[in-house]
């Protein structure tokens, strides 16, 4: 009788700080919320830096390189995190400095070290919130402390993991091109999904030539697979978020019917190994391009920068008609194709309902 009223009244203390062990709160509310505050940061940042090379506009350059910073984009998503969780002010805005930390010591696994160590910092933090008369002291200092240690326990443990992803890949690489090129192009495009960084892992290993351009086949089949067979359900601001910036969106509806990650995953099966036996779609610019799929056009400007560079270190001629229509296939219109085709179908067996892919 007694264990039962302390259970009462834990049960009541927890209630009144808006602590909700869930699997919806965390696993759908801050991912979501996580895969936004990347959008917000990283994403938009290299949208606009990539935008601001190629057209030599230095002060566009300068915007995107800071909204993508190590430190900026940790803070976006531990914020974004923190406000899913309905944390209150002074946890919120400590979860800068959480966040900052788990993004650096995550490594490749940053995103996922940021949602992890910024739940427990936040509730942590909201455990102690208001419940003393120096608040504007213990609360920052609780959320920080939490924060930090964990992010120094837990962070490179989770970049650790995320690196077995790219041994992965690098055993891949030596396959024959028809398998490395379906093995390389799942792979990359599970990461750039999952809340893991494709990017950093792509430049952590090298990522370039035949497995490079398989990674791009791979990376652009989840988002643009994403973006088409969503629209019934996000018409085009879906379309442009999740074609031009992140399938990661997705990972909560993923989670709630993993069913949905189907079309974008066979897609990237086919045209993995056409990017590498048909066309020998090479990716011979900045490594890290090839995590980045069509986010802002940088996997495909990558793609054609080292076009450029071949030509003037004369391992290449010149850019044929054959180039550009790979990659149109390659990166846009195969991944549409087969997503829609085998989310139709999936569709019609009711593996996928209606609303099932639509984004907050």
């Amino acid at each position: 009788m007694k264990r039962t009223k302390e259970k009462g009244k834990i049960g009541k203390f927890l209630e009144r700080k808006n602590i909700i062990f869930s699997g919806k709160r965390y696993g759908i509310d801050a991912l979501g919320a996580m895969a936004q505050g990347l959008f917000a940061s990283l994403l938009i940042g290299t949208i606009v830096a990539t935008a601001g090379t190629q057209l030599g506009i230095a002060f566009l350059t300068t915007i995107g390189n800071y909204a993508k910073s190590t430190y900026v984009v940790g803070a976006a998503m531990a914020i974004s995190i923190g406000y899913a969780l309905q944390a209150p002010q002074l946890v919120l805005f400590s979860l800068v400095t959480v966040g900052a930390a788990a993004n650096e010591l995550g490594g490749a696994g940053g995103p996922l070290a940021v949602l992890v160590v910024s739940v427990f910092a936040s509730e942590f933090g909201k455990l102690v919130s208001k419940e003393t008369k120096i608040d504007i002291l213990v609360t920052p200092f609780v959320t920080i402390a939490v924060g930090i240690g964990l992010s120094v326990w837990w962070a490179p443990a989770i970049g650790t993991a995320a690196s077995y992803v790219g041994n992965l890949i690098m055993w891949a690489t030596e396959l024959r091109p028809f398998f490395m090129g379906i093995l390389v192009s799942v792979i990359v495009g599970i990461a750039l999904t999952l809340p893991i960084s494709s990017a950093a892992i792509c430049s952590a290993l090298g990522l370039t030539g035949l497995a490079g351009g398989a990674a791009v086949a791979g990376c652009c089949a989840q988002m643009v697979g994403f973006a088409v067979m969503s629209f019934k359900e996000n018409k085009w601001g879906g379309l442009i978020s999740q074609g031009i910036g992140t399938s990661m969106l997705q990972m909560g509806n993923i989670i709630k019917n993993p069913r949905v990650w189907i079309p974008p995953i066979l897609a990237s099966a086919i045209t993995g190994p056409i990017a590498t036996c048909l066309f020998h779609f090479e990716m011979n610019g900045p490594a890290i391009s090839s995590g980045m799929g069509t986010c802002g056009l940088v996997g495909q400007i990558g793609v054609y920068t080292g076009w450029i560079n071949d030509i003037a270190e004369g391992s290449k001629s010149a850019i044929t008609a054959m180039d550009w229509i790979g990659m149109v296939l390659i990166c846009f219109v195969l991944p549409a194709l087969l997503s829609l085709l085998f989310g139709s179908i999936l569709r019609k067996i009711g593996w996928i309902k209606d609303g099932d892919l639509k984004l907050d």
